[in-house]
């Protein structure tokens, strides 16, 4: 550190996992931009010095991902190409004791709420002021806004609150503010994300706080009917089914909201929820799905799902398929269990074998595949709004109000080029397969 000024650092942030992740690796962007170090993200031109790796502790695959990344990195130091390597995230947060004795040529390790530890690396403070101030790794015309940090629940098959702590929400304003300096910066779709959205300000107890002098509580729903002022797309992520969140759905139908709704549902059956630890009912979610339904046929819902969990049989697999037909979700992911060190599902009897999990997975996706189908279907001749992606010599990409970037499906506009990234066009769909749409 001490051959380059400050000015003459470039600093390449690689980010690995959520996107809660790509937020804090944004976060410090932001901070090292404002005080004149160069940032770049995911760079492959190797004309960079320093590299920040955000790592992922999540799963196995996630963990050998993170090492792995780590490891390349250190391998070009020792080449001489890079000067430091830093690393950050859940990986760094669960395991650096051991980490930084098998890997020792990393330069520092930091954990997920180390952010001014870290900047102090770079012979600068950490700036309060500049929360919200973020390069977006995303592109310009969309983005990632966290309402909160941690989580409240203890799920068998999860170790986020060891990785991340209890709940902890950011102020209304604060998140408002945030919000508002992205949508003037050109952003036109919102992602609201965090570990449980739903429990949005349920430690601050619903505190009042300040917008532009107008008292707003704390709460998904002032944070919903605020969001939506803004004129942009608002979507929200990892939504579980509570109660409240009943109150979001006449804002989706009178259109201030996007009608969609990510949901991890994780099961079917009660019994694989209870052994899981989940504050949900299978029973009382279709209810309620139905009953948004209601409210606003057009609501697209997303959920992501396990097979194999500990002791799951056959009876209870069935369940979930059952499950899976009577809800009707527009899309869905399916995961087969893996055990997590530290997880305390990893103690329960009955361990599923691989081979069921993989024939099980086989047969949810196959269901789900032909729910997704048909409902792609029903949509060729209708007029969509869509959001331009992407746009190549051979025509642009895009995503209905119904499909998430990076996770859910697109809308191919072939031939068609003369758009810009974030345009909102009109068109008509006259295709589609089992993920995907075509004007």
């Amino acid at each position: 550190m001490k051959s380059k000024t400050l000015k003459q650092n470039k600093v390449n942030i690689i980010t690995l996992g959520c996107s809660k992740n790509l937020v804090d690796s944004e976060m410090l962007s932001g901070q090292l931009l404002a005080n004149e170090i160069d940032v770049v993200h995911e760079n492959k031109k190797l004309d960079h010095n320093i590299v920040v790796v955000n790592t992922c502790g999540f799963i196995d695959k996630a963990k050998e991902e993170s090492v792995n990344t780590i490891l390349d990195q250190v391998a070009l130091k020792k080449k001489g190409k890079l000067d430091k390597v830093y690393v950050t995230g859940c990986l760094s947060e669960r395991y650096r004791t051991d980490l930084a004795l098998e890997i020792p040529e990393v330069d520092a390790w930091f954990g997920t709420m180390e952010l001014p530890l870290m900047l102090k690396q770079f012979e600068v403070d950490y700036k309060a002021e500049l929360v919200g101030e973020r390069f977006l790794s995303t592109p310009q015309h969309y983005a990632y806004l966290k309402i909160s940090e941690g989580c409240n629940h203890r799920c068998r098959f999860c170790i986020i609150p060891s990785l991340r702590g209890d709940l902890v929400s950011r102020p209304i304003g604060s998140v408002m503010s945030e919000a508002e300096g992205l949508v003037r910066a050109g952003v036109r779709e919102l992602l609201v994300v965090s570990q449980d959205t739903s429990a949005y300000g349920i430690d601050l107890k619903y505190q009042t706080d300040f917008w532009h002098g107008r008292p707003l509580k704390s709460n998904l729903e002032s944070l919903a009917s605020a969001l939506s002022e803004l004129g942009v797309w608002v979507r929200f992520h990892y939504v579980y089914p509570y109660p409240h969140v009943d109150k979001l759905i006449p804002m989706m139908a009178a259109g201030k909201l996007l009608p969609y709704i990510d949901m991890p549902l994780q099961h079917g059956a009660r019994s694989v929820l209870e052994r899981m630890k989940r504050p949900a009912a299978a029973e009382k979610t279709l209810d309620r799905i139905a009953k948004w339904r209601d409210i606003c046929p057009d609501l697209s819902i997303r959920s992501t799902f396990i097979v194999g969990y500990p002791g799951e049989t056959e009876e209870e697999f069935e369940s979930l398929l059952t499950f899976i037909d009577r809800a009707q979700l527009d899309r869905v992911g399916c995961f087969q269990y893996s055990p997590v060190k530290g997880a305390a599902a990893n103690e329960l009897p009955n361990p599923v074998p691989e081979a069921t999990k993989a024939a099980r997975w086989d047969r949810f996706m196959a269901l789900q595949q032909s729910i997704s189908a048909a409902k792609l279907q029903r949509k060729i001749g209708s007029t969509q709004t869509i959001l331009i992606d992407q746009v190549t010599e051979d025509g642009a990409i895009g995503r209905t109000f119904a499909d998430a970037p990076e996770i859910d499906g697109v809308v191919h506009l072939p031939d068609i080029t003369d758009f810009s990234l974030g345009d909102l066009v009109e068109a008509e769909i006259s295709a589609a397969d089992d993920y995907d749409l075509w004007v």
